[in-house]
């Protein structure tokens, strides 16, 4: 039974924020943001801004779509991004302007290129300025455990008298045990009594497999907000941190907002993204692996019947990405049943995809060990089909060109790989394209029983995200 003076803990998740290659597209971006949203994280933390255009223009839409979180932008070291960052969010229901500062020697000249009498005035100017804008400001002590103490005790005290509302204390190398780490929060808040009238959180590195226990650690020694990740080792898992607290947070004292209903299921739908289906905190991510083994679904099954199925791989799909699924399904299943591993490749391969600029309509393949490979592919275009014929160094490279003729340009191709999904003569394939536009990596799926169909679509599927974003 919960006791009345159970202590609030912040859960603050920075699953966007440690995907430092940006490879997600801007669709499965906000996916993310809706889940952890509807999960309770208590802070969805973005990226840094980088790219003015893109980043504004998604912080711009998710700032409607976040009904409770609060969403975090870190703020950059100018006062020129700090008012790009502000301008981004300002319109969320709840914004957070996120100063992000080293307070080790060595990651201050690494990152800032900067001095500590430097970074000390650089901290006093961006949190006063903007806290001055919003309300609600993090100062991040970044690698501070590894920094001198009287240093970092200087800069927190700094921060907090510029108006910072939260202070986090970084444990980036990952290095500490869950009592020494104990130990270096008391120590903060015996030499920093500010600290006390504020919210003070931990960011624990995974590296080690300690990020969950040194951030439970923190919370006995008085640290009232926690950062959490999904497929990433910059933070504690998640999962296992809501699953810790499930089993144990009465006896911690601490209660929380997430929702212990749907987290696995929630989990399970990023995951998807960020291709990592185990924590490093030891917990399994639920996976198709187990039971669904027992999956099966055939070219005879209604949409309600692979939906279900869908559901039962943990995957929480809207009706659009349903349907695109049920429809390569049918597809696939003329020419045997699918199971579970079948049908996990094909949800990969379909949902959480961008509005197609081009579908798909045919493609005709001409190879031999005594002919050049050709290819016609046919693709729809607003409701028109256009039509490109090639020749290549093999029947892949064929298509490839195709497309490209249709397309009108050429797009490096940074990496092409192929691998089999499953077992036997009829086995699928996947193929993975990646290619690059404008300094980015796109990257695409396609799942076929026919490799050079599965390489098309992820091409095409490559190809769309570029379009979309262009």
């Amino acid at each position: 039974m919960k006791g009345i003076n159970m202590q609030r803990l912040i859960i603050s998740d920075i699953t966007l924020r440690s995907s430092k290659d940006s490879a997600y597209s801007f669709k499965e971006k906000i996916e993310i943001v809706r889940q952890l949203d509807n999960v309770g994280v208590d802070i969805i933390e973005t990226a840094p801004i980088s790219n003015t255009k893109t980043d504004v223009l998604f912080l711009h839409t998710i700032a409607p779509i976040v009904k409770n979180s609060v969403i975090s932008c870190p703020v950059g070291l100018t006062k020129d991004s700090l008012a790009i960052a502000w301008n981004a969010i300002k319109n969320a229901r709840r914004p957070r302007l996120h100063v992000m500062i080293p307070t080790s020697t060595v990651q201050l000249e690494y990152i800032c290129h900067k001095k500590p009498n430097a970074a000390f005035d650089l901290v006093k100017q961006l949190v006063s300025e903007a806290r001055s804008l919003c309300s609600d400001v993090e100062f991040s002590a970044l690698d501070a455990t590894r920094s001198e103490s009287e240093f970092l005790c200087s800069m927190v005290n700094a921060a907090i008298a510029a108006g910072a509302t939260t202070v986090t204390l970084c444990d980036t190398a990952g290095t500490m045990l869950p009592d020494e780490f104990a130990g270096f929060v008391k120590e903060a808040y015996e030499n920093v009594p500010a600290l006390k009238n504020i919210n003070l959180a931990v960011e624990c590195s995974d590296s080690m497999s300690m990020g969950v226990a040194c951030s439970i650690a923190s919370v006995n020694a008085g640290a009232c907000q926690i950062k959490t990740c999904v497929g990433s080792e910059d933070a504690p898992s998640l999962e296992a941190i809501a699953y810790m607290l499930k089993m144990r947070g009465d006896s911690l004292g601490v209660s929380n907002s997430l929702n212990q209903t749907v987290i696995s299921r929630t989990i399970s739908g990023i995951s998807s993204f960020t291709d990592s289906r185990k924590s490093k905190s030891g917990i399994d991510v639920a996976s198709s692996g187990d039971a669904g083994q027992e999956i099966s679904v055939s070219s005879k099954d209604d949409i309600k019947t692979v939906a279900e199925a869908v559901r039962m791989l943990g995957y929480e799909l809207n009706e659009e990405d349903t349907a695109k699924v049920y429809e390569n399904v049918q597809r696939v299943a003329t020419k045997k049943p699918i199971g579970a591993k079948e049908l996990d490749a094909i949800v990969a391969s379909s949902a959480m995809q961008v509005a197609p600029t081009y579908t798909l309509k045919s493609y005709v393949i001409n190879s031999g060990n005594i002919i050049t490979a050709t290819a016609n592919i046919d693709l729809e275009k607003n409701g028109a089909i256009v039509s490109g014929i090639s020749t290549g160094d093999g029947p892949i490279d064929a298509a490839f060109r195709a497309i490209e003729q249709i397309v009108g340009h050429h797009y490096e191709l940074d990496d092409f790989q192929i691998q089999s999904v499953t077992e036997g003569r009829e086995a699928m394939g996947e193929a993975l394209v990646r290619l690059r536009a404008n300094g980015k990596l796109y990257s695409g799926k396609g799942v076929s029983t026919d490799i050079i169909g599965a390489s098309v679509r992820a091409y095409i599927n490559a190809l769309n995200k570029i379009c979309f974003e262009q």
